[in-house]
């Protein structure tokens, strides 16, 4: 196919702030996880496609619950409002729960 120009499991992104290899970070609307640590300016790949188990917020999750990253809290939740999509919720978290496992997807 001439017109294909990845498989889109991962893009380059530049870092905004410091980032460790297995942060959640946003490229515009896009959730990835940094496959590498990467200092503010450098670029660094991340993958966008997967799931990977993500600090959550307190509260239970249920399995397939829509779900968002909150950027300040660095963290994921089922509150929508002032946070950004991010997938699904791959499996049920208990409230109690420090993480939870979540399919990435750009919504």
């Amino acid at each position: 196919m001439k017109n294909m120009v990845q498989r889109g499991h991962s893009m380059t992104v530049t870092a905004t702030a410091a980032v460790k290899s297995g942060d959640l970070v946003l490229s515009g609307l896009v959730p990835g996880i940094a496959y590498t640590d990467a200092a503010n300016g450098e670029e660094f790949e991340a993958a966008t496609d997967g799931v990977f188990d993500l600090p959550k917020a307190a509260g239970a999750i249920t399995i397939g619950a829509k779900v968002y990253f909150d950027a300040a809290a660095k963290n994921v939740t089922t509150t929508a409002s002032g946070n950004t999509a991010i997938g699904h919720a791959w499996a049920a978290a208990a409230a109690g729960a420090a993480s939870v496992p979540v399919k990435l997807a750009a919504l």
